[in-house]
């Protein structure tokens, strides 16, 4: 089963449309969250997958996804992020870079993230850095655990 949830009231209206529209069983109404909120409707998660939202969000949002992570998820479960990020010893693609620009060109809290911050807030938090995988376009998927699995 999965449970979608945004903060935008029109992106959780398209995804109930396209929910609807394909009659997917194992897709459930999508909730409202909001990621640096204290409290998250959801309780508990096997995993959570939280796709171009640490860069396009002020960083107080990724900081609640890893304090919600760690309260929801199960000892070993993954949380799996996917997006951009600017990674220590690598060289960071001019695309990249330019889709930095123009994101705190339009809001100055949002930007393509150093991997190394965010890891470092994941494991203030109890998830552990698993691996991370090279995506097409300069992206990456990056998977977190949390401690004691």
């Amino acid at each position: 089963m999965w449970q979608p949830t945004d903060a935008d009231p029109v992106a959780r209206a398209s995804i109930e449309a396209w929910r609807r529209e394909e009659g997917l069983p194992n897709v459930l109404e999508p909730l409202a969250l909001d990621a640096s909120a204290s409290a998250w409707p959801v309780e508990s998660a096997d995993a959570i997958v939280c796709i171009n939202m640490i860069h396009i969000s002020p960083w107080e949002a990724c900081q609640g996804l890893m304090r919600g992570a760690a309260r929801v998820l199960s000892p070993g479960a993954p949380l799996i992020l996917y997006g951009a990020y600017v990674i220590e010893g690598r060289p960071t693609a001019p695309s990249n870079l330019a889709f930095d620009a123009s994101l705190r060109e339009r809001n100055p809290a949002w930007g393509v993230r150093e991997l190394g911050a965010v890891t470092a807030e994941a494991r203030a938090h109890g998830l552990e850095f698993d691996r991370v995988i090279d995506m097409p376009s300069n992206n990456f998927t990056v998977v977190f655990r949390q401690r004691g699995g």
